[in-house]
């Protein structure tokens, strides 16, 4: 069963969400990766969001980035949206995601920060999961 769960908007996001996947696994969290998009697959996108076991979305989307606000439109769970740099050197995909409407959060990490992305959500997870919390400090420490 999935803790996270790992949204691209296109396929060409992959290499995002591959380092948010090399940190999932670092740590032992469970994730379920799906390639779908906002506006070409709407219906993919909402099936997925309703039927998430997962505690936690990574949604990641480059130029209008209109994923996670919609990710975060279907559910209360935490949505990490990550911009990704396909124009404007990411900062149209980094000021659509920070810019959602009141009531609609959506946490946002750094253009194409995939490792970013996957280090938040496990600290969401280690809220009440102590062996993340004590793997998130130890990490920590070592740097």
């Amino acid at each position: 069963m999935e803790r996270v769960l790992i949204l691209c908007g296109s396929k060409s996001d992959e290499e995002i969400a591959k380092k948010a996947i090399e940190t999932l696994e670092q740590f032992g969290v469970a994730y379920k990766f799906e390639v779908a998009s906002a506006h070409r697959q709407p219906d993919k996108v909402d099936l997925l969001v309703r039927e998430t076991s997962a505690d936690v979305i990574i949604a990641i989307a480059g130029l209008s980035a209109a994923l996670p606000g919609v990710v975060a439109s279907k559910t209360t769970k935490p949505v990490i949206g990550v911009p990704v740099n396909v124009k404007l050197e990411g900062l149209d995909a980094l000021l659509s995601i920070m810019q959602m409407p009141p009531g609609v959060p959506v946490a946002t990490v750094g253009i194409d920060n995939g490792k970013n992305a996957a280090l938040l959500a496990i600290e969401i997870l280690a809220l009440k999961d102590q062996d993340l919390a004590k793997k998130i400090q130890e990490m920590r420490t070592k740097k």
